[in-house]
């Protein structure tokens, strides 16, 4: 049996309203219906992975002080978009809500401003444009960088992930400067600091290189979060349960 379908009772499915101005007359508006539909549009368009797809700034748990710091400050860049000149770099160990607040951050803007956003692993972007060298694969680097390049606002997550090489080092000083010269905000998450709590960890600077690093101090706030891991917590409470 085929689906009925659903037709908007604002409109009548014309997509405008008509509605007085105020001084006897009447004219058409568009309808709240347009814009969602743009929205649902974009949402899909930003790639964002199913595990991220409910993460608002509403669900984020603010456990240890600097998580209760860091989401009304992603929050405030958000409202202000697109008044700030400026990135983010969200830093700290796995499992402390880093991908959840940038996710929550894209919804936001889609949502509320109708902007067009991104999403992208940091090693599944790398990955793609390697196999692009392929022949075979159908692509080409610019059809996989093009997107990258024209989002209004990129997430890029895990930074850092995969050990440093030079083409790695090459290709993302490409991404980052092309984006900071257009003015594109570039929203980072990553599981290494600028000062890691040991010396056995690895400094972002030795995973992404110094000019990177350098880019990133001109292009983006920095936004740390501690605490403990919320995915380890929650096996250990299934465990117990």
């Amino acid at each position: 049996m085929p689906a009925l379908e659903t037709t908007c009772p604002r409109c009548q499915g014309t997509g405008f309203r008509i509605v007085e101005t105020g001084d006897g007359r009447t004219g058409a508006v568009s309808c709240d219906c347009r814009r969602d539909d743009r929205a649902d549009r974009l949402m899909e368009q930003a790639r964002i992975p199913r595990r991220y797809h409910r993460c608002d700034f509403e669900n984020y748990d603010e456990i240890s002080p600097s998580q209760r710091i860091a989401k009304p400050m992603v929050e405030k860049f958000a409202r202000e978009f697109p008044a700030a000149n400026s990135g983010l770099l969200l830093m700290g160990p796995p499992g402390v809500g880093k991908t959840h607040l940038a996710v929550a951050l894209i919804r936001y803007l889609v949502r509320q401003k109708g902007v067009p956003c991104l999403f992208y692993d940091f090693q599944d972007l790398l990955k793609e444009i390697q196999n692009s060298y392929n022949s075979d694969s159908g692509t080409s680097e610019l059809g996989i960088l093009q997107p990258i390049f024209a989002a209004e606002v990129l997430v890029l997550d895990d930074l850092g992930a995969r050990k440093p090489t030079i083409w790695l080092e090459e290709t993302l000083a490409h991404i980052i400067s092309t984006r900071y010269n257009d003015v594109k905000a570039t929203i980072f998450t990553t599981n290494y600091l600028d000062s890691p709590v040991t010396k056995n960890d690895p400094a972002l600077t030795e995973r992404i290189g110094a000019r990177v690093r350098s880019r990133l101090h001109e292009m983006c706030r920095v936004v740390h979060i501690d605490g403990k891991d919320y995915r380890e917590q929650v096996v250990k409470a299934d465990i117990r349960r």
